[in-house]
């Protein structure tokens, strides 16, 4: 798709890498079939072919409008439409471009700016998380029923083991996970003490920078990155073997620092370096012997596969044959390859798409017949759970659990 600048975007690097991107682009469509919003909607600037048409005209006018944007904000950046993409277009960054540039040209209204500043100022703070949480369930009962259901349910982390492996490893605990969603690192750290290797934890991580970077606070995320990265390269090259996620998103959003430093070389080296020693959960144990966590009989178990999972880190096939090897009874739902809606902040950005989403996809999960859903991102299983009384975790809590049952 060849496109002419603007002569206001002469200089701008951004609008440069841009242009480049939608040469890439031959119209073909076939994204369209796979977009949750297109399908959703039914309207083309509501799919990935007509927003990038929407960002040629941003870049070729040097204009946009609400609406223009209104379709841009409507997207997911699920990268479903990447996985079905014949010529490699890399949507998600032209995207994300294409959003940076049309706030630029059009700032956004004072209540989306507020909005989006208070989540930048408390999702990646795990304290304030956590304070908002505690508040929220000691007014739980003066709540409307539409914050109430989004209040996480209690998590204990239970006992951690304190044995000493000759392995170790980095866990990386994130933001709000570590303040909603406590047990998940906790199962990650029993269940790979069974196998002999040992947990470390860094005191005063940051969040791995997705907050910040999707909002269009790329600075910022830049910053966290490299305070993560000058915590963590040390550790590793001290001898610690991967840094390992629990999250797909942060996992997905720690292995593309390199996009953050395209104009730091110094720090784009560095986060080529860290590339080598990241690992999400599923990848590492995958590549483990894992005889000793395998599973005799298990209940069905509903799996969704998250989109940073599945078209992101391309790794859900490798999930699905590790959880299948460690003995759970895997159902998949229909149309596994839709978005369940969380997408981040997009949830709470647009929440009526987010939220039929969100219940098209639990509908798909429950009629697979299992009584449990697992997934493998925080933002995944809290919107789902959100929506049920079934119990929905991560797939790493499910095996700490039944592996727990199996010993006593």
């Amino acid at each position: 798709m060849d496109t002419r600048l603007a002569p206001r975007f002469d200089n701008d690097s951004a609008a440069q890498e841009a242009q480049k991107l939608l040469r890439s682009c031959v119209h073909c469509g076939f994204c369209t079939a796979t977009c949750p919003t297109y399908q959703l909607l039914g309207d083309e600037l509501d799919g990935p072919r007509g927003r990038i048409y929407l960002i040629r005209q941003l870049l070729e006018s040097g204009r946009t409008s609400r609406q223009a944007r209104t379709h841009l904000d409507r997207c997911l950046l699920c990268r479903s439409c990447e996985t079905t993409c014949p010529s490699g277009v890399e949507y998600s960054r032209l995207l994300h471009i294409g959003r940076h540039l049309s706030q630029e040209v059009l700032p956004l209204p004072l209540g989306q700016r507020l909005l989006r500043a208070g989540l930048r100022g408390i999702l990646p703070h795990p304290k304030r998380v956590r304070l908002l949480l505690r508040l929220g369930r000691w007014t739980r009962p003066f709540l409307p029923a539409s914050l109430r259901r989004r209040l996480p349910r209690r998590s204990s982390r239970g006992k951690l083991p304190r044995k000493t492996h000759e392995r170790k490893v980095l866990l990386f605990q994130g933001c709000v996970q570590s303040a909603a969603a406590r047990n998940i690192n906790a199962a990650t750290r029993r269940v790979l003490d069974r196998l002999g290797i040992q947990c470390l934890e860094l005191s005063r991580q940051q969040c791995c920078g997705a907050v910040h970077h999707h909002l269009g606070a790329d600075e910022q995320a830049r910053e966290q990155a490299r305070r993560n990265i000058d915590s963590w390269l040390p550790r590793l090259q001290q001898g610690a073997e991967v840094l390992l996620v629990t999250a797909s998103a942060c996992a997905l959003e720690i292995r593309e620092y390199p996009l953050l430093f395209t104009n730091d070389p110094a720090y784009r080296q560095k986060a080529v370096e860290l590339l080598q020693h990241c690992q999400e959960i599923g990848t590492f144990l995958s590549h483990e012997d894992i005889g000793r966590i395998r599973l005799h009989g298990t209940p069905p178990l509903a799996f969704h596969a998250p989109c940073t999972l599945q078209h992101g880190l391309g790794s859900a096939d490798s999930t699905r044959e590790l959880l299948s090897r460690l003995g759970f009874d895997l159902r998949e739902p229909a149309d596994r390859h839709l978005c369940c809606g969380a997408a981040g902040t997009y949830s709470i950005l647009q929440p009526r798409l987010a939220d039929r989403l969100g219940c098209d996809k639990l509908e798909k999960l429950q009629e697979t017949g299992a009584a449990n859903i697992a997934s493998a991102n925080i933002g995944c299983l809290l919107h789902l759970q959100e929506r049920t009384e079934q119990p929905v975790r991560h797939w790493i809590e499910w095996l700490d659990e039944l592996l727990a049952r199996e010993d006593s």
